[in-house]
């Protein structure tokens, strides 16, 4: 057998998921505890455009912006929890998959692909998607809380990386928000858009997709390599 071209793209080694609005529908439910929490703890008066802000962001940024525009008066951690609780309270009630996404999950890894979940939403929030998928499904999992510095900083797919043994180059990321993009396109990943309530900008990304519908691992694996070819 020939020896492969010294020139060829190395494989897909693993990809790595943003959580909210890209494996799940959720965005809708932070929205909605956002303005549950400024209305009882800030100024009552809270915006689309500001929901639409926070997409992506770091929890404890989220935070920030909150007591800024918001005018909340909880402190940081304390507004967090706030979020949280409001959004666990209604994911527990109904996970909101997004189009294609456990499909494509569960293909990826009976390919042999690994796979890891990247998110800014904190552990507990986690903890109430991950036990409706698959025991194991994802080889390593980044939260927010695990992190000290969140999107759109390359730490957390540069850890999600670490975890899984392989390097960000070898890594396919997977998000809808641009704050989520530019953190995996500084980590040195290949991102791949999926859009949903924002745009992502076209120097974040090397590919979208309008959904993940009927996407499955070997076009994932084709995307790659064309990234991977065009640098």
């Amino acid at each position: 057998m020939p020896s492969p071209s010294p020139s060829a793209s190395p494989p897909l080694a693993a990809v790595l998921w943003d959580m909210d609005g890209t494996l799940v529908d959720t965005e809708p439910y932070w929205i909605a505890s956002e303005h549950e929490v400024v209305r009882e703890h800030g100024n009552g008066g809270w915006s689309e455009a500001h929901g639409h802000a926070l997409v992506g962001m770091d929890l404890r940024d989220a935070a920030r912006y909150m007591k800024l525009h918001g005018e909340v008066r909880l402190g940081v951690d304390e507004t967090v929890e706030a979020l949280l609780d409001g959004v666990v309270v209604r994911v527990r009630q109904r996970i909101p998959w997004r189009p294609g996404a456990r499909e494509l999950l569960r293909e990826l890894v009976a390919e042999g692909i690994p796979c890891g979940l990247v998110t800014m939403s904190w552990g507990r929030f986690v903890d109430a998607i991950l036990p409706a998928l698959p025991e194991g499904i994802f080889g390593a999992v980044i939260t927010g809380d695990d992190v000290a510095r969140g999107k759109p900083h390359p730490e957390p797919y540069l850890e999600g990386a670490a975890r899984l043994g392989v390097p960000p180059a070898a890594c396919l990321a997977l998000e809808d928000s641009p704050t989520g993009a530019r953190s995996a396109w500084d980590a040195g990943c290949v991102v791949v858009a999926v859009p949903h309530l924002v745009a992502v900008p076209p120097q974040f990304r090397h590919h979208e997709l309008p959904t993940l519908e009927g996407v499955g691992a070997a076009q994932l694996g084709q995307l790659y390599r064309e990234a991977a070819e065009t640098g």
